[in-house]
């Protein structure tokens, strides 16, 4: 081959690749863009109502809202570690100061509360009496959340701190577990006499035939503020805030409330 057949060829080849290359800028602006993401850290108790919340934003703004669930704690470990995200909603207030604190949330809107309280299987069939004493008992089968790891195992440290037997329930507790999530499985499954948990969790139509709540006097179990904080790394703010103020709305109120995380003057 000569080297005006050469020549020949590689023009014809640039030609090509500079009509791809064309056909492929024309082409794009027809491709559906991307939607845009919401990455949101949510803890166990509070998934149901943000995700019903999610499910109306996605619709709003035409985007995708992922949720990440799970102890308050590992989610702001994950938060602090990926360095991604939009929005954090954990059990306990004290999460968002931390987190606030440490210049990973910007700021933040009350959303709803959380209140603990002793739970028994349906019927309370041991005839646990109403009193955290009974958490003391050997001769029952106490699990209780693990106070380094989610926020419902952080308020009860300091409800049997504040009664001072948490110690002596420590050391009687037959489980830690990590969240809520496994504290209504182990009554539901027959597994536990005795827990505390979030006392929203006691109202869920998935658990309310199953688990009954007993109320923690209100001096060592007050309500408890549910913060949803906006995260610095959040890539759209703007929607975001857009999800907090829905939160925040009378609408979102109900939403929260239906729960059982908003209207909390007692156990009902």
């Amino acid at each position: 081959m000569n080297h005006r057949s050469i020549s020949i060829l590689s023009i014809l080849g640039l030609l090509c690749i500079a009509i791809f290359s064309l056909y492929c800028l024309l082409a794009e602006p027809n491709q559906p863009k991307p939607k845009k993401e919401l990455l949101v850290y949510c803890g166990i108790t509070m998934i149901q109502p943000m995700s019903q919340i999610a499910s109306i934003i996605e619709k709003r703004e035409n985007v995708k809202i992922s949720i990440l669930k799970g102890g308050s704690g590992d989610l702001l470990d994950s938060i602090r570690f990926n360095q991604i995200g939009d929005l954090y909603l954990p059990g306990s207030e004290s999460y968002i100061e931390e987190s606030i604190a440490e210049g990973l949330v910007s700021h933040a809107l009350h959303v709803g509360y959380n209140k603990a309280a002793m739970m028994v299987r349906e019927g309370n069939p041991k005839s646990i009496p109403p009193s955290l004493d009974a958490l003391k008992n050997p001769d029952l089968y106490v699990v209780i959340g693990n106070p380094n790891s989610g926020s419902i195992g952080k308020e009860t440290k300091k409800i049997l701190a504040a009664a001072d037997i948490f110690d002596e329930v420590m050391i009687n507790a037959k489980e830690l577990t990590t969240d809520s999530k496994r504290l209504v499985s182990v009554l539901k499954k027959d597994e536990a006499d005795l827990v505390i948990n979030w006392y929203a969790t006691s109202t869920w139509e998935e658990n309310a035939p199953f688990i009954d709540a007993i109320s923690i006097d209100e001096n060592l179990a007050k309500k408890k503020r549910l913060m949803l904080g906006l995260l610095i790394t959040s890539k759209y703010p703007d929607i975001a805030a857009k999800f907090m103020d829905y939160a925040v709305s009378t609408e979102g109120q109900k939403i929260f409330d239906r729960y059982g995380l908003y209207q909390i003057d007692g156990v009902r």
